[in-house]
Parts: C-alpha cells; sequence; structure tokens
C-alpha cells in the first residue's frame, strides 16, 4: 500500500506522541506542595481522607467539582470534524 512519504509506523509515532502529551499535560496539572487544610476558595476544611489521598489539595471536593466543570466547557477544538470539511 503506498503511503506517500511517511513511513510505515508514522500513524502509530502520531499516536504515541499525543499519548505522552496528554499526559504530561496532566501531571503538569497535578497540585504540588503542601496540602492546605481549608479550601482556598471557600474556606471550607479539606478532609484529612483528601489531603492524604491527594497530596498538595487546595480546594475542596465542591469546589474542585466546580473548578472541573468550568475547565471541561472551557472550549477547546472539535478532533472529529465533518468528512466535508476535511476534503477542503
Amino acid at each position: 500500500m503506498a503511503t506517500g512519504w511517511a513511513g510505515d509506523g508514522a500513524v502509530q509515532d502520531q499516536i504515541d506522541a499525543t499519548v505522552k502529551d496528554a499526559i504530561k499535560r496532566a501531571r503538569s496539572q497535578l497540585p504540588k506542595g503542601p496540602s492546605l487544610l481549608h479550601c482556598e476558595e471557600c474556606d471550607e476544611p479539606i478532609p484529612e481522607a483528601r489531603r492524604l489521598a491527594l497530596p498538595g489539595v487546595r480546594l475542596c471536593v465542591a469546589c474542585q467539582e466546580a473548578a472541573d466543570k468550568a475547565q471541561a466547557t472551557g472550549g477547546g477544538y472539535n478532533r472529529r470534524g465533518s468528512k466535508d470539511s476535511q476534503l477542503r
């Protein structure tokens, strides 16, 4: 099968690089440093179990959920464009 200028493993290399970048980005967003005793948003106490489970935690569960929702709806781009848009 003719693949043009791309090597045999080029597609898999691109997939691997994308996954590696996503893991690196996710790890960079993990909290660092000592956990806070109180949420930096609402000042509610952060339970000890949460602080032990997630070192460096800065938000209570409710505020973290709100932050996660805000980040999830914050835009991005559509990786599954229609075939028509890919042909243009």
